[in-house]
């Protein structure tokens, strides 16, 4: 009898299938919510690992929490520090489910800010904001050895440079 099981499936690495070639040279934004320290620790790792396999520079800052990371977003974007522009950022943080409505709002929030920036703005945002019912579910997607999360964030982002490259020009 097959398996409904996600595990039984062998899920590709999107750097398999994304042409990522148009985002050599990207300069990336890493912006972590660092709540739960050991899972948004290793997200930031396979993020950065995955950065530096395809030779992107980065910059990293911690924010508050995952709620505040739209803001965040929207601030580097339109940075005036003389610091070089960003060409996409990759969002990092983790959210559990606790006792109250707060972690839908958090979650519903945080996912409809970032997905604004993207469609209203035309920035290339990388999701790994994990929301999960527990510690365990949520370090099963972020080890690296595991399902690697914050790998496929950084590879979200590292396609969408490559897609605004395409369609509006640019290195």
């Amino acid at each position: 009898m097959p398996s409904n099981s996600l595990e039984d499936f062998n899920l590709a690495d999107a750097a398999q299938y994304l042409d990522l070639d148009r985002a050599e040279g990207a300069h990336v934004l890493l912006l972590t919510a660092p709540y739960y320290g050991q899972i948004t620790d290793e997200l930031r790792r396979g993020a950065v690992e995955t950065l530096d396999e395809f030779g992107v520079t980065h910059e990293e800052i911690a924010v508050g929490g995952a709620f505040e990371l739209p803001a965040a977003v929207m601030l580097a974007a339109s940075r005036r520090d003389g610091g070089k522009e960003f060409d996409g950022f990759v969002t990092l943080g983790c959210v559990l489910r606790g006792e109250t409505s707060h972690y839908d709002l958090i979650c519903q929030e945080t996912a409809r800010g970032l997905m604004d920036l993207t469609v209203n703005r035309g920035l290339a945002v990388g999701f790994g904001v994990l929301t999960c019912e527990n510690e365990a579910q949520a370090l099963e997607r972020a080890r690296v050895d595991r399902k690697n999360k914050g790998r496929e964030v950084a590879l979200a982002c590292l396609g969408m440079i490559s897609m605004k490259r395409l369609f509006r020009g640019g290195a």
